[in-house]
Order: structure tokens, then sequence, then C-alpha cells
């Protein structure tokens, strides 16, 4: 059976956009996904694959969000192979040992202009490292992406997408989660 995994930006930070684990569980269930489980309270939502468009997945659950709780809350959706593929395009596998260290963002399509992201002067952030493919940015901070500078340059340049950021845990487990 095939899967989609819908990533949710934003809730559950810092006490803003409550919206606990069980409440996802229900709506997911609420709108009529199956086989539904929850990893961790930030928003990853695995579930049996609804036979609509990841696309069209997301517009469903941030409506649904909107309409049951009020809250304005980006979503993009994978299915399992995009994330299995996004998993095998980590252009830095030497981070995969500290995962912590690797990030994915997630983007709803490919940016159109990426002339502000592509202008920053990587060296100037070394040891930190980005790339961009296709719909996912891998960012690769050594040392924390609570002090990364580089993090903060790349959060800072519009894409003109929604994006949400997974840690490297996060995403493999994401991944086995969507193949159990």
């Amino acid at each position: 059976m095939s899967r989609q995994i819908a990533l949710l930006r934003g809730i559950n930070v810092g006490g803003h956009n409550r919206f606990p684990k069980a409440t996802q569980l229900e709506l997911a269930q609420a709108l009529g996904f199956q086989d539904v489980s929850v990893l961790l309270q930030t928003g990853n939502i695995v579930f049996a694959d609804p036979g609509t468009p990841p696309a069209e997945t997301a517009r469903m659950v941030h409506n649904r969000i909107a309409a049951d709780l009020g809250l304005t809350v980006p979503v993009v959706v994978r299915t399992r192979d995009e994330l299995a593929a996004a998993i095998a395009a980590n252009p830095f596998p030497q981070a995969t040992p500290e995962p912590k260290s690797l990030h994915v963002t997630f983007l709803s399509a490919v940016p159109a202009d990426t002339s502000r992201l592509h202008a920053l002067d990587a060296a100037a952030f070394a040891p930190d490292r980005f790339r961009l493919t296709g719909r996912e940015l891998y960012l690769w901070c050594p040392n924390g992406i609570g002090r990364s500078k580089l993090a903060d340059a790349v959060s800072r340049a519009p894409l003109g997408v929604t994006a949400t950021t997974r840690n490297w845990n996060t995403v493999t487990k994401l991944l086995a989660l969507a193949d159990a």
C-alpha cells in the first residue's frame, strides 16, 4: 500500500499553534485517511495514500485545520517514494552519523527564482553548507543549526513556495513509519 506524509509547519513551537498529537490523528481520520500515524508533536502525519495528488492532499489538510482549529498552517505533502528519493539524494552523506546536524527543507514546488539563495557566499558560512535539489533544500550545520548563520541566511532567501524543515532523524523515522 502506498503512503503519503503530511508535513505541517510551525505547530507546537514555543506555545504557538497548539495542535496536539491526538488532535492531528483525529483530524487526519476525519478527512477519511486510513492507517494514520503521527510522529512527534511537530506535525508529521503518515497515512495510506488517499488517491489524491500530494498538492491536493496538502490543500485538504490545510483547509481542514483552518476550518476546525482556526489555525493557518502551511502543509507540504510527499509520497513515500518521494521521501525515499529525497533521502537517497542527500548531497551530504558524511553528515548522517550526526543526524541532528543535517536538515531537509521540503518545498511545495521547485522555486521559480533561486537567485537570492544562490547569491549567498557559501565560503563565508563554512563549515555549514547547503544544496537545493529540486523540491528539497539540504542544510548541513556541523556545529548545530541553532548557531548557524547560514541557516538564518537561507531562511531569509525568499523562494516563493511553502517550506518546512525536518532534521535527518525525523526524515528517516518518517520513511521507516511509511514502510511499516
